[in-house]
């Protein structure tokens, strides 16, 4: 957890209260992190009941475990997070049900306007501290709505439009991850800086980066930051 402020003697939200939680991310040592910032349910009120890393996985502890919150990344195998809310909506609509709270290191429109247009009750971005990051369950579990700064403009301005946005099928050839990666490199990060941002190596930055310049058939990164901006993907 990025920057995360150091927990208080009980939780910030809780009241006393524990709300259950699921993890959802495809890296482990995010996982890890998390669990170790925000899991101390004597100190949080946060008990983590269970941890998945792809989509079937995810569908599967979060139906066994019937948490009152679910940490979920979007970019996951298996279909990313959407896929997750579109396989557990079900359990959304129980009374008291499953309560799906966003954590993503994309802080894109599409990404959250998807999500939430999918179920989930809210979207914060991992540099969130995990103090923040506790509350957050805590008002998701209660029924609030939670985002990072500026992503709640994301989806006013989604659901305050009348047209439906076309369809951008150069777009839609590339993976989550591809997108991913095309946003950072756009954003000026080099490959080194990528890698550590989404818990991946270098080699694999680079596999990307290529299969993105094929996909979109663009020679370079100058030509792929042009694309992306003209697009407002940056």
């Amino acid at each position: 957890m990025t920057e995360a402020a150091p927990m208080g003697a009980s939780p910030a939200e809780g009241g006393g209260r524990t709300a259950r939680v699921v993890l959802v991310d495809d890296h482990r040592m995010f996982r890890t992190g998390v669990r170790a910032e925000i899991g101390r349910t004597d100190v949080t009120g946060i008990d983590v009941v269970g941890e998945a890393d792809d989509v079937d996985s995810a569908v599967r502890v979060v139906a066994e475990t019937r948490p009152d919150v679910v940490l979920l990344d979007v970019h996951l195998p298996g279909g990313g997070g959407v896929e997750v809310l579109r396989r557990s909506v079900g359990l959304m609509g129980e009374q008291g049900g499953v309560k799906f709270l966003a954590l993503s290191v994309s802080d894109a429109a599409e990404d959250v306007i998807g999500v939430i247009r999918g179920g989930a009750r809210g979207y914060v971005t991992k540099t969130i501290t995990g103090t923040d990051l506790v509350n957050a369950v805590f008002r998701i579990a209660d029924g609030d709505a939670v985002f990072s700064p500026r992503l709640a403009g994301f989806v006013l301005d989604a659901f305050a439009a009348t047209d439906t946005p076309p369809v951008d099928e150069d777009l839609d050839r590339l993976t989550q991850r591809e997108r991913e990666v095309l946003r950072l490199i756009a954003r000026g990060y080099a490959y080194k800086e990528i890698a550590k941002q989404l818990f991946i190596s270098v080699k694999t930055v680079e596999s990307h980066v290529s299969a993105v310049l094929r996909k979109l058939q663009l020679s370079n990164r100058h030509e792929l930051t042009r694309w992306a901006t003209a697009r407002r993907l940056v």
